[in-house]
């Protein structure tokens, strides 16, 4: 009986053997060198234009309509005249505060002082005393509700040790970004000459900060809170967080020098907005010209999401690998910004080879599908593996079988 076991496990193992083998000799015959050529027409287009000259009857002296994800701008009025942005310059402090977050550089639940200098700042506050500390979630909560001056210099004096040098990191963001209409003086907006920025810039830092950041949604959302166990109560400045539908902030900004300023940044239906209004004349025209901005946006383009990252596309054959296939998938997300009502073709077009030789690396390059109308091509999506094939060899497929047998053997 024990001789018997032993001859049916010896012939398991050939079969195991002759198994492994299989799919190597299959795939060396597939030839690599086509291509895989899919069409689709789909009824959407993608010919967006800038509506400028001031079409909306704007009051205000600049204004900006960006499209948030892919940084296209759908109207502009006087983009790159320089102007004072008052508060809204705390965009690029928020920003910076929260890239000091996700690095690890800081945390939420940090505390942080208040100095003598920040403390005299005046203008929107929240009244620091230098004998308490707030967390940074509390600060980032007075800073973007009620625009806190106060907070916005403790921050900056406990990120970059002194206001000065946290200006400096400041103007190299800005510089960083394309913002070249732009030049930081103080962190908090407060009037001070050469502090001037433009909408067209605005709207940069601020898509900087929505995409890279969206968790400051927490923040400048908020219609109503409180500080200190409710004893300081915080009513945003940014009315259209509580009267227009789909706002997710984000910053508002006067003086009587730089006029009535906002950034106002907007989310209906996967399109988001980033409406720049600068220079109005009074408080009311800036929120009603923004508005008029958003409802611009979203009444004339729509974002069609074509692929989604980690979304499979197909098994691709393997050459000479351990396993028989590798799955390609779409690399990044993918859309296309499309003016409502123009439905034209757009030809989808997939282009992978029949099948690869391995080894082939996770991540790996494969293909790419190509959206285009006409001559013209509007997006593509980069196809990778989605895991690593290693090539086949005698001494993997001895480590195969070996596997395939122990598991077997404890079984039985």
């Amino acid at each position: 009986m024990l001789l018997n076991k032993k001859i049916y496990r010896r012939m398991i193992g050939i079969v195991l053997l002759l198994t492994a083998l299989i799919p190597y000799t299959i795939v060396q015959a597939t030839d690599d060198s086509g291509y895989v050529w899919s069409s689709i027409t789909e009824p959407v287009t993608a010919e967006v234009s800038t509506s400028t000259d001031n079409s909306l009857n704007l009051e205000s002296g600049s204004a900006v309509l960006m499209e948030q994800t892919t940084g296209q701008v759908l109207y502009e009025h006087n983009p790159h005249e320089q102007l004072r942005p008052a508060s809204v310059t705390k965009v690029m402090s928020i920003l910076l505060i929260m890239e000091a977050i996700d690095s690890g550089r800081i945390s939420f639940t940090d505390k942080v002082s208040c100095s003598e200098n920040a403390r005299s700042m005046g203008g929107s506050q929240i009244w620091l005393n230098e004998t308490e500390q707030l967390t940074v979630d509390e600060m980032l909560k007075a800073i973007c509700v009620v625009s806190a001056n106060d907070c916005t210099v403790a921050m900056a004096e406990h990120l970059a040790g002194s206001e000065e040098l946290f200006v400096e990191q400041m103007n190299q963001k800005a510089k960083e970004l394309g913002m070249n209409d732009t030049t930081f003086k103080n962190c908090h907006g407060i009037d001070e000459d050469g502090h001037v920025t433009s909408s067209y810039d605005i709207a940069l830092m601020s898509r900087e900060l929505m995409t890279k950041h969206p968790q400051i949604t927490k923040y400048t959302t908020i219609w109503m809170d409180s500080l200190r166990d409710g004893k300081s109560e915080l009513v945003n400045t940014n009315k259209l967080v509580r009267n227009y539908s789909g706002c997710t902030g984000l910053k508002t900004g006067s003086t009587s020098l730089a006029l009535y300023n906002l950034s106002a940044t907007a989310t209906r239906d996967n399109l988001s907005l980033i409406a720049v209004i600068m220079k109005a004349p009074n408080t009311a025209t800036r929120f009603a010209e923004a508005k008029k901005l958003l409802d611009f946006g979203f009444n004339t383009y729509e974002f069609k999401q074509f692929n989604q990252k980690g979304e499979t596309i197909m098994q691709i054959p393997v050459q000479k690998g351990i396993s028989g296939s590798v799955e390609a998938i779409i690399k990044e997300d993918g859309g296309i910004l499309l003016k409502k009502g123009e439905y034209k073709d757009i030809t989808q077009t997939i282009q992978l080879p029949n099948s690869i030789s391995a080894p082939i690396f996770e991540g790996q390059h494969l293909g790419e599908i190509v959206y285009s109308k006409g001559n013209d091509i509007l997006l593509t999506a980069e196809i990778v593996a989605k895991s690593e094939v290693k090539k086949m060899s005698f001494g993997n497929v001895l480590t195969q079988v070996y596997q395939k047998w122990f598991t077997l053997n404890r079984s039985l």
